[in-house]
């Protein structure tokens, strides 16, 4: 199992321009300074809720720049 810090290492290693995460968390954990992968945080799991708002979460990824940090708020029914 990966800590974050190594997670985004490892992430940034192979590759990847973003994570897409449900942890809220990981802004206040992480550092993204200087990073080069960017997060997207969903602020939901559930796939009933995201279904709907797929569009929104493409743009997200679509747009997100090194560094940076989305949060997209899903709310709940």
């Amino acid at each position: 199992m990966l800590l974050n810090n190594e997670l985004l290492n490892e992430a940034e290693k192979a590759g990847f321009d973003v994570l897409v995460t449900t942890d809220k968390n990981l802004s206040y954990q992480q550092n993204l300074s200087g990073r080069k992968i960017a997060i997207v945080v969903l602020g939901k799991s559930r796939w009933s809720l995201l279904l709907p708002r797929l569009k929104e979460i493409a743009d997200a990824i679509i747009a997100a720049e090194p560094s940076s940090y989305t949060l997209i708020n899903i709310p709940g029914r």
